[in-house]
């Protein structure tokens, strides 16, 4: 997921998207614990658009902080 793509979504569907990312996340850990994930490439992944998600929110808020 690219931060351009990111940069499009409300703030209401960034929230979403990041208790998405984090169950996501969450199932990725618990099935490798198990040895049921296949692509463990994955956990890296999810958790780098979390972070990109998580920091997008923050910039949108402290500009809307700023604003006030």
């Amino acid at each position: 997921m690219k931060s351009e793509d990111i940069r499009t979504n409300t703030p209401e569907e960034l929230a979403i998207l990041e208790g998405d990312l984090r169950r996501q996340l969450w199932k990725a850990r618990f099935d490798n614990h198990t040895n049921q994930l296949d692509d463990t490439s994955s956990i890296p992944k999810l958790r780098r658009d979390l972070a990109r998600v998580k920091t997008i929110l923050t910039e949108r808020r402290t500009e809307a902080a700023n604003k006030e």
